[in-house]
């Protein structure tokens, strides 16, 4: 004997369970709808050779450049960042991560002589070039005029940007943009000094350009 709350798949059905078995099938299809709707759209289109790059297998490259007076031959991810070779792959440190997007001035670095963040500079762009980070900028066990200038008239407070204020400082005196106060502090805009020591750095500057030193 059938139980009398059981439903007879081969007899007739009530309208009541045509309305609940469509109940349910729309909420099936509306689950599955909103599962394609928040899969990610690369997920589906792309290329099976990018899984690999994803992974971090992507191919290396071979490049060729000098860095602080000293030829190099490396293999590099082509992603890598000048930043990111200089400080994890060379370990010279003294380049500074700061905001990694360009708007700080703490990975200033010199490419064949002119200034450059490295953190917007891919490594493989720089194939042949010379680089020359803070710390080639001294001579030897001496230290770089302009490094002592910031010593002398205390263009720093906790150092951490100072590198890039160094080496911004020096290329505004070579590219010839240290005649005034109002022409310093333009042209250096672009490094950041949370501690505040920009008069000091301004006043480095000048004493540097008129002390007539070579930079």
């Amino acid at each position: 004997m059938k139980d009398k709350n059981e439903i007879d798949a081969t007899g007739p059905r009530r309208d009541g369970d045509h309305h609940q078995e469509d109940r349910r099938l729309f909420l099936k299809q509306s689950l599955a709808m909103t599962g394609l709707t928040l899969t990610p759209f690369s997920f589906f289109n792309a290329e099976p050779d990018s899984y690999s790059v994803l992974a971090g297998n992507a191919d290396r490259v071979d490049l060729s450049l000098t860095i602080n007076g000293v030829k190099r031959r490396l293999s590099v991810d082509p992603r890598t960042t000048l930043l990111d070779l200089v400080r994890e792959q060379l370990g010279l440190t003294g380049t500074k991560k700061g905001c990694d997007l360009g708007q700080c001035g703490a990975c200033t670095v010199h490419v064949d002589g002119q200034r450059v963040l490295s953190c917007l500079s891919f490594a493989v762009m720089q194939q042949g070039r010379k680089i020359t980070t803070i710390e080639g900028l001294s001579n030897g066990a001496s230290l770089h005029p302009m490094q002592e200038a910031f010593i002398k008239h205390d263009g720093f407070q906790c150092g951490y940007c100072t590198p890039g204020q160094l080496m911004s400082a020096v290329s505004c005196i070579r590219e010839g943009h240290a005649n005034s106060e109002a022409e310093i502090r333009e042209y250096m805009s672009g490094n950041l000094c949370r501690c505040g020591a920009y008069p000091n750095i301004v006043k480095a500057i000048l004493a540097v350009k008129t002390s007539g030193q070579s930079v």
